[in-house]
């Protein structure tokens, strides 16, 4: 028995239903909520990756993983290192793909956070670099880590304030490559009110404050993103929604 070749019909289904999922308004609403109900119980952390506690969603990590397997960059950059499982994660699909590296940068990377790190498998696939991420020094030494050439995605995770954010997305957008992704993280915070925000945080943001508003004032500065409708479509469940941003132009000129 013999069966048609549906792997394109298949694809446009998907791309469909990820747009129509992306305007039912009403269901994100309830996403909303059932995310931040979930987050009494520390939803977020219950996860690991290869051993390692990686502070994501499900949804963030499957979504990431597309990106990564679509656009093979060569070099990842990531702000916020945390425990170490999201830079992991990313270093593990690149080991896959046979080449690249995940530039990890925070301005405090703990030492028994650093030892997970580096005696990982995937740890010859991570730099670190400790400092504001957003510092000119800092800044210095991870485009002396980007190779010429090199593909770059970025992947904005530290410090949630909309300032900082949207000075690390005027710091590093310039430095992702055409066809490559610039990830906002944590966007679903400009979706809740100061009242209905999270309280077991060492910091809190709400609506205004946040990498959402970062993301949208980044937007009307520059034309070289723009968000990727069918990805950020199917982001329910999601920490990140609207977060994912396709590089569409090359370098801006000098």
């Amino acid at each position: 028995m013999t069966h048609p070749d549906d792997r394109q019909a298949f694809l446009d289904n998907r791309a469909t239903k990820s747009r129509a999922l992306g305007a039912d308004e009403a269901l994100f609403r309830r996403s909303t909520e059932f995310v931040y109900a979930l987050d009494k119980h520390d939803y977020s952390y219950l996860w690991t990756w290869m051993g390692v506690p990686i502070i994501q969603l499900p949804a963030d990590v499957i979504a990431t993983q597309e990106v990564i397997w679509q656009t093979k960059p060569d070099i990842i950059i990531e702000t916020g290192v945390a425990r170490g499982g999201s830079v992991l994660f990313m270093a593990s699909i690149l080991e896959v793909l046979g080449k690249g590296q995940v530039i990890g940068v925070d301005i405090d990377i703990r030492a028994h956070n650093r030892q997970s790190i580096e005696a990982h498998p995937m740890a010859k696939r991570v730099t670190l670099i400790e400092g504001g991420s957003a510092d000119d020094d800092v800044l210095e030494k991870v485009r002396a880590e980007i190779p010429e050439g090199a593909r770059v995605m970025v992947v904005l995770d530290s410090d949630h304030s909309r300032d900082h954010v949207l000075a690390e997305c005027r710091a590093y957008g310039p430095l992702v490559t055409e066809g490559c992704f610039l990830v906002v993280a944590d966007t679903l915070v400009g979706h809740i009110e100061a009242e209905d925000a999270p309280e077991n945080r060492s910091k809190h943001w709400s609506k205004g404050n946040e990498p959402l508003a970062a993301l949208n004032d980044y937007l009307a500065e520059t034309d070289r993103f723009e968000p990727d409708a069918e990805l950020n479509g199917k982001l329910v469940l999601s920490s990140s929604p609207g977060g994912y941003l396709r590089c569409i132009a090359g370098p801006e000129a000098p």
